[in-house]
């Protein structure tokens, strides 16, 4: 008997309540799964009742590999492997038997839901729920129904084209779908908190864009390749991102030599901003995205950020504002950057830290700092040293020419 075709079922999440603009969405999911399955094999991508099928189209196709690709598409709320049978009960309870056994993990206990959005199959879902629910403990009798906590959920899913059992669906990667939502900057670190800041904002449809400052020769070109690493686990969820890489050790030495030790650091953040901002309108971006958590550090204190948020007109995104570093964290783990995030290559923002910067920093204070450096002429100078990096997933980051 041949056995049972298998097919990917990802589920629109809040997708499904778009109106006029939802064709629009969905036509941006399609064109991220297609693009992830060409690297694969030959899939046929087609949407129908708010879930978009993946079907393999030949034996050798690596369904499993392209299950972790679609995980990782934005506006998908669930996603899960589904055996497809034919919209009759015979087939159904004849695939339900021979693949639910192989979705067992040592589970003891299961129970059986059924959807008929194909209403003109002749059984009722609680029909369906019991004749497949025979069929299973008749291929695995050490399992026992418990239909209040079991650990394990069948569903069967009658639709159009046919029947789909699966043994429930896991999270998609949900939001909105890639680049639906406008172009931002991040200010991109080496640290855990700024990786997650752009992927929380590519999660509701923002293209990504990086630049990150350097201060060689006082930080390595290790620290340069780990931010390299960090957008490139980025591209996972958003296909590819450029990182502006600009030069600030002279601005730094300068702040050095020249102002206050304790205003260093809100001096270092405002010529940031502004360099970011320049870097934004210069390539198209709408607003920018930062890393910060309210009070983790001097810098990110409400008064320092009011202080360094004036050196910008654009729109600046905190996702992570109102979390702690464990909830930070654990994002970091799940997109796969936290280990790459802790390797010890230390960024600019290490350079020069005084012992006691300002916490409080008020804004005549600070212009008066400012007053003793020439500005614009150490931000024209940086922005001088710009280089940069296209990734694309997949691929080694490659440099090009800034224009």
């Amino acid at each position: 008997m041949e056995k049972a075709k298998r097919v990917i079922l990802c589920k629109y999440g809040e997708v499904a309540l778009k109106g006029a603009n939802r064709p629009q969405f969905e036509m941006t999911m399609m064109k991220d799964l297609r693009r992830r399955a060409k690297r694969i094999g030959e899939f046929e991508i087609y949407a129908a009742q708010s879930t978009v099928y993946i079907e393999p189209c030949g034996e050798g196709d690596d369904i499993d590999l392209m299950y972790d690709e679609a995980s990782h598409v934005f506006g998908f709320s669930g996603i899960c492997v589904a055996a497809v049978a034919e919209k009759d009960m015979s087939d159904i309870r004849r695939v339900a038997a021979e693949y639910i056994p192989g979705c067992l993990h040592g589970e003891q206990t299961f129970k059986v839901e059924a959807k008929r959005a194909d209403k003109r199959f002749p059984y009722k879902s609680p029909e369906i729920s019991a004749e497949v629910g025979e069929a299973i403990l008749e291929a695995v009798p050490s399992l026992h129904v418990h239909l209040h906590s079991p650990d394990i959920t069948v569903m069967v899913e009658v639709r159009e084209r046919g029947a789909y059992i699966h043994a429930g669906q896991e999270r998609g990667a949900g939001g909105l779908p890639a680049g639906t939502n406008g172009r931002a900057l991040l200010l991109l670190s080496g640290g855990i908190d700024s990786p997650v800041a752009g992927y929380m904002m590519m999660k509701r449809g923002v293209t990504v864009d990086a630049v990150h400052f350097e201060s060689i020769p006082y930080t390595s070109e290790q620290a340069r390749d780990k931010v390299l690493a960090l957008a490139s686990i980025l591209t996972d969820w958003c296909g590819e991102i450029r990182v502006h890489v600009i030069s600030v050790t002279h601005i730094q030495e300068v702040l050095r030599d020249t102002c206050d030790n304790d205003y260093f650091t809100i001096l270092l953040r405002r010529f940031m901003m502004a360099l970011a901002d320049r870097t934004a309108r210069h390539t198209g971006a709408q607003a920018l995205i930062t890393g910060e958590s309210l009070g983790q550090v001097a810098s990110q204190t409400m008064h320092a950020l009011a202080v360094t948020d004036i050196m910008t007109s654009l729109p600046v995104f905190r996702p992570l504002i109102g979390m702690d570093k464990e909830e930070i964290i654990e994002v970091s783990r799940k997109i796969g950057a936290f280990e790459t995030s802790i390797l010890p290559y230390e960024d600019c923002c290490t350079v020069f830290t005084p012992p006691h910067p300002k916490t409080r920093p008020e804004l005549p204070r600070v212009l008066e700092q400012e007053e003793k450096v020439n500005f614009d002429a150490l931000a024209d100078e940086a922005w001088e040293t710009r280089r940069t990096y296209y990734i694309r997933a997949g691929h080694e980051p490659r440099e090009f020419e800034a224009n």
